[in-house]
């Protein structure tokens, strides 16, 4: 009898002999032997056809809507380009050493966060469960970004975009367009069309969260076919998703450039510019610019959201790390900068135009996207043209995040209940409908009237609260418990090359003791969230924190989960053995292939991958 059996990854329960020049699973005959998940699995696991696709697909994943909205606003009031000091420092000393850290991690174990986490520190699997929750939490709010993006890409394939003009039945007597001298302003209230537009056509906001109502239709239908591009991106795996990331990784450039151009030329664009750019060297003592730069890094690069891990656990055991590190962090840094830059263009048109100052015209977060920026569209000449453009870039840098975000929760699900899934839902296509039509119900509330208030609360809760906490214990996990030492020879056996000292240095040393500081501090300037002047009531709050205690409690019950299953006469036994990692590496591989010796390096990595391998019993 032959079955073929994933190899990979080599768990202290498989037995090898090490006499013998390839390494081979001895599964037991007896039928009445409970195997473990990964001995029944069946099938191998899926790789990235290309290093190229597996680039493009992080890139796509990193690169988003914070680059558009959040960068350029915390680099103005951060110290203008004297923000861009602390920024890359906190990119070269922690983001990029925490990205080589989860590529690692992922790539080592061939798991998903939880898996690679009960591996590594068994104790400390509940970080991984809390990242998964992080990208669900995310996926169930993220894609009315996408759907308001949508209401706008269509509205812009007409004569005229449809937020034009203040003559339109959603607009109030509050509307003014431009047209008349700002001295004539009918209210000192005023709103510009596109504002109105978004709040009362698209949200249909109502004035308070109490006033909840019911999801609108043709948000919902749009929120549907979201749904449905991130299914169809999806459904097949990398192989799906390693296709389609030539368009919605390369092609947000493109636009980008020519928006770019376009802006730059635009009256009032200089003053933008310096806004963004020159330098306000004194901010740099403010604890909160280099709080600021962290969170940047940590929300653009993806650090702890278990994405990382997620996508790395598809390459094969023997890619090289360290380049795809390098090459996401520059390529998110540039497009950070040009991003602002862009924006900053645009502002400076919008406050010459409406004779005010860039500091009047800014904003943060999806007010930027949809009010700010649509008013210059509406102003241009072709904007209807401009309209397509802006809007098919924006849609594309929020899909590719959204479905990397999902593709980690089915990822997590295939991994962790792979004897349920191969019994009751067998097709991969039919999880991923599954995962898709869940969270499709679980986004409703974000699409009635009082759902932007509910979108507000879950943004800020479900990842601002918790993720530098997670990352945290992350860290301690792996570096300071499984052993960053260890780790680097973990990259050296898949590799061939070992990291740098510098990295372990970072990891044992320097980035946990900046995520503490920066932990610390947002404590310490913590204030309760608000929408624009709106003050949420208490139980909003509360609502809030029940929403980030959902993944803060996940690390201390997985703990607790950890020590009541593993063996043990008494609780240090128990605890001190969820401690060891469950995986082999190279300090526990038969001697034969503990060596520097790339020939032997090559023979243990060549029987290792993760392609089936037909065991003979």
């Amino acid at each position: 009898m032959t079955l073929h059996k994933e190899v990979i990854p080599l768990s202290k329960n498989d037995c090898f002999d090490s006499h013998q020049s390839k390494l081979e699973l001895k599964l037991s005959t007896d039928n009445s032997t409970e195997n473990s998940e990964d001995d029944i699995q069946e099938e191998s696991r899926q790789n990235w056809n290309s290093r190229f696709e597996f680039l493009l697909a992080c890139v796509g994943y990193s690169v988003g809507l914070g680059n558009v909205w959040r960068f350029g606003y915390l680099c103005s009031k951060s110290g203008g380009g004297a923000f861009l000091i602390p920024y890359f420092i906190n990119l070269i000393i922690v983001a990029v050493p925490l990205m080589f850290m989860e590529f690692s991690v992922g790539q080592f174990t061939q798991r998903g966060p939880i898996g690679a986490m009960s591996r590594i520190c068994p104790l400390f699997k509940g970080t991984g469960i809390a990242t998964v929750i992080l990208s669900f939490f995310l996926t169930t709010y993220y894609i009315v970004i996408i759907a308001w993006d949508l209401y706008f890409l269509f509205g812009s394939f007409r004569s005229e975009v449809l937020w034009n003009g203040c003559n339109n039945t959603w607009n109030t007597k509050d509307c003014w367009d431009g047209s008349l001298d700002i001295s004539q302003k009918l209210s000192n209230n005023s709103k510009s069309p596109t504002e109105e537009f978004f709040r009362y056509k698209i949200l249909d906001q109502s004035l308070s969260m109490e006033d909840f109502g019911l999801p609108k239709l043709d948000l919902l239908l749009l929120v549907g076919l979201g749904w449905l591009i991130v299914y169809f991106c999806i459904w097949k795996g990398v192989k799906s998703t390693g296709k389609v990331v030539y368009v919605t990784a390369l092609f947000p450039y493109f636009v980008l450039i020519v928006i770019l151009i376009r802006g730059v030329t635009l009256d009032g664009s200089v003053e933008g510019l310096k806004y963004f750019l020159i330098p306000k060297w004194g901010d740099l003592l403010k604890p909160s610019v280099w709080a600021n730069a962290a969170i940047q890094n940590f929300n653009s690069i993806g650090v702890a959201f278990g994405g990382l891990i997620s996508m790395s656990s598809y390459n094969k055991r023997d890619k090289k790390i360290l380049g795809n590190v390098l090459a996401i962090s520059v390529i998110d840094a540039f497009t950070s900068i040009i991003c602002g830059s862009t924006v900053f263009s645009v502002l400076g048109y919008i406050a010459k135009t409406q004779s005010k100052t860039v500091d009047d015209v800014i904003e943060s977060g999806p007010g930027l996207i949809f009010m700010v920026l649509p008013e210059a569209i509406r102003n241009m000449t072709f904007s209807p043209l401009w309209g397509i453009l802006f809007f098919t870039m924006i849609f594309l840098l929020g899909i590719d995040s959204q479905f990397t975000m999902v593709e980690t929760v089915v990822t997590t699900i295939e991994d962790e209940f792979n004897v349920q899934v191969k019994k009751y839902i067998k097709r991969r296509e039919i999880l991923v409908f599954l995962v898709c039509f869940f969270t499709f119900f679980l986004s409703l509330p974000n699409i009635c009237p009082g759902g932007i208030y509910y979108f507000t609360i879950v943004d800020f809760f479900s990842s601002g609260v918790s993720l530098f906490y997670i990352a945290f214990f992350e860290v301690i996990a792996i570096v300071w418990i499984y052993g960053a030492n260890r780790l680097a020879k973990n990259v050296f056996l898949m590799t061939g090359s070992k990291p740098n000292r510098y990295f372990v240095i970072c990891w044992y040393i320097i980035s946990p003791l900046f995520i503490i500081i920066i932990w610390t501090f947002n404590w310490i300037k913590y204030e309760p969230v608000k929408y624009g002047n709106y003050e949420f009531p208490v139980g909003a709050q509360l609502f809030g924190w029940c929403i980030a205690l959902v993944s803060i409690v996940a690390i201390p019950l997985g703990a607790i989960h950890t020590i009541i299953k593993t063996p043990g006469k008494n609780f240090s036994e128990k605890f001190f053995t969820s401690l060891k990692p469950t995986i082999l590496d190279i300090d526990q591989t038969p001697h034969e292939y503990v060596t520097t010796k790339v020939d032997n390096r090559a023979k243990f990595i060549k029987s290792n991958k993760t392609t089936p391998e037909t065991i003979v019993f």
